[in-house]
């Protein structure tokens, strides 16, 4: 268990039928199994020849969800094609400008917005919390030549592609109306650590805000993800905006404290990658199969039947703060 997570106590209720449960959830309308899906996570080739299309067949076979990293190594049409309609697959994505000029790279935002809805994917998760890149002390991961990075180009533009792309710094919340203006999917703000900017988000009209603070490599010092969920969860309270987390989920009782503490569902980045690694798309789904099993046993021992009996007098939140 992670540190964090482990902070946070649970309280069971005895004596209750919990001879059946049902794990399963919806996200933006769309029917999940049991609410754990899989985190955007760049250069699935690397670990895996099929990358992110075995990523997504094994999210497929367990009727989870994924979003799909615009670092992919695969083209999402690729990734889509074996999957069924009621899969949801949603599109991760990053604003960028020329390197050089420091101009918006506006047509290639527009490329990828439209090849995600003409594959049938079902949303749009802006990353929000990399205006740049964090200082990472470790050594970069270099990516091996024979890897191809078909979401970084332009049809017309064979050079288009890391050569000349930075984040773009500009970007603020009046972009948002611009974004919801080129595309008629959901949009999904991942990155999101505050009740100031969750409450921005409900102002901007966004349909989901996905708690993460990066995996812990962009800004030194930030909350964890499930330290800053009551107070996201908290803010959107009222409006129809779901929330989601990553950050940190290793075993069922983690997920089981997100969803106490006011998630819709959790995505994982890492333990995935270590499925995918293993043993292709057969692999991420055992990695899967193993943390909805443990979910049904936690909420079993806690005396759930169901998520909707998640509720927050499940966790005890810690008595030092976060």
């Amino acid at each position: 268990m992670n540190q964090q997570s482990n902070w946070y106590r649970l309280r069971p209720r005895c004596l209750r039928d919990v001879s059946k449960r049902d794990l399963s959830t919806t996200i933006l309308g769309h029917r999940l199994d049991f609410p754990i899906g899989v985190s955007p996570t760049a250069y699935q080739g690397m670990v895996h020849p099929e990358g992110e299309i075995a990523m997504a067949k094994g999210v497929a076979s367990v009727g989870s969800a994924m979003a799909l990293s615009i670092f992919s190594s695969k083209d999402l049409e690729d990734v889509a094609a074996p999957l069924s309609s009621e899969t949801p697959l949603f599109q991760q994505l990053n604003v960028f400008c020329d390197r050089q000029t420091l101009e918006r790279t506006v047509e290639h935002t527009e490329h990828i917005i439209k090849r995600a809805e003409k594959a049938g994917l079902k949303g749009i998760v802006l990353t929000v919390d990399q205006a740049v890149f964090g200082r990472q002390l470790a050594e970069p991961v270099v990516a091996p030549p024979y890897l191809k990075y078909p979401l970084i180009s332009l049809p017309n533009d064979p050079h288009f592609g890391f050569a000349r792309l930075n984040f773009d710094p500009s970007m603020t919340w009046d972009d948002i109306a611009w974004l919801r203006s080129k595309t008629s999917l959901p949009i999904i703000l991942k990155g999101v650590l505050t009740a100031e900017d969750a409450k921005e988000a409900v102002r901007r009209g966004v349909s989901a805000i996905w708690v993460s603070n990066h995996g812990g490599r962009q800004l030194d010092g930030v909350s964890a993800s499930i330290d800053a969920l009551p107070e996201v969860v908290d803010a959107v309270r009222g409006s129809d905006i779901e929330v989601y987390l990553d950050g940190g989920i290793r075993q069922g009782t983690d997920v089981l404290k997100a969803l106490a503490l006011g998630a819709r569902a959790v995505f994982i980045g890492r333990p995935a990658l270590w499925g995918l690694a293993y043993d292709g798309a057969a692999g991420v789904k055992q990695v899967l199969e193993i943390l909805r099993d443990e979910l049904s046993r936690a909420m079993a021992l806690s005396g759930c039947s169901s998520v909707a009996d998640i509720t927050p007098d499940l966790v005890k939140m810690p008595s030092h703060g976060v």
